[in-house]
């Protein structure tokens, strides 16, 4: 079975990106093509940086429909509004925004960085906005307000648990390393923005996907990828409750990157191993993507 990968970022215009200070530089179509081939993957969805937080090099909402309509066949996006836009206020119309991307072709609205709280006023605009037009929100979660990106919260995620509470028909998808290092409990502060190892004790990330349906995961990324990998057999246990939200991510950053093949090769595994089952894994590379897609299945 092919997968869909739930979060790329690429550029229409790489001969012009400015690279990062560790030499890399933002992806090509084509380089992420190269890649997806690799990992069985036929649908990539691409996410615009809109907000200047950790980022080197912006990419638009009408770059990345432009790249989507250039490979029809290989991308489907989503969208990206900064809860500052319009007139940063909380008050912003935002759902006109909204409407005009998802006019053109936007699934959802990601991956949202802008570092301010979770709960500020001018976020919470963007939720509701968000909710009432039915767009999913793919969110980079972030512990600290400098030296980062993404949205802010504190251990624990309360204040992601303010939104999600407040807006039920939501979902956000989560992702980063402060969102996975919530799967295990004994965190500190300093390892929310790491990988942190060992065995897992169950922490207050899958308490949240208990209590709130309109919590999803992205798997993407070497968070995601550690938040399984380091403990198997609690990632099969994960793996096997939530299997109905979670999605198969990349989110490769450079085309010299290796973690993709083998978080793809822990996960084929897993499935070899007897430790998930092959309908629960066919549902995370593909199947729930189709649904938050809307993908027509013949």
């Amino acid at each position: 079975m092919k997968k869909i990968d739930i979060h790329c970022h690429v550029t229409a215009f790489p001969q012009y990106a400015p690279p990062r200070h560790n030499g890399t530089n933002t992806l090509s179509a084509e380089q992420q093509i190269l890649i997806h081939d690799k990992l069985n993957v036929d649908i990539g969805v691409l996410l615009p940086d809109c907000s200047p937080e950790g980022i080197y090099l912006q990419t638009t909402n009408e770059e990345t429909k432009f790249i989507t309509a250039q490979h029809p066949e290989r991308f489907m996006w989503f969208c990206n509004v900064d809860p500052r836009m319009v007139t940063n206020d909380k008050k912003a119309d935002l759902g006109h925004l909204l409407n005009h991307y998802k006019s053109l072709g936007a699934k959802g609205l990601g991956e949202l960085t802008a570092t301010i709280y979770a709960d500020d006023p001018r976020m919470d605009n963007l939720f509701y906005h968000c909710e009432q037009n039915d767009m999913p929100v793919l969110i980079h979660i972030s512990p600290v307000e400098t030296g980062t990106y993404g949205i802010i919260d504190e251990l624990g995620l309360p204040r992601i648990e303010k939104m999600l509470k407040k807006y039920p028909d939501l979902k956000l998808i989560g992702h980063s390393a402060a969102f996975w290092s919530e799967i295990s409990q004994g965190l500190t502060q300093d390892e929310r923005n790491n990988y942190p190892k060992g065995k897992v004790e169950e922490g207050k990330l899958p308490i949240l996907m208990r209590e709130y349906g309109n919590l999803y995961c992205d798997l993407s990324a070497g968070s995601g990828a550690n938040a399984m990998m380091r403990d198997p057999e609690y990632a099969a246990r994960f793996i096997e409750e939530f299997a109905d939200r979670i999605y198969y991510g990349t989110d490769v950053c450079a085309a010299n990157a290796t973690f993709q093949y083998d978080f793809d090769v822990f996960l084929t595994k897993m499935v070899d191993d007897g430790m998930i089952s092959s309908t629960n894994y066919e549902k995370i590379i593909r199947k729930n993507a189709e649904k938050l897609l809307r993908i027509e299945v013949n």
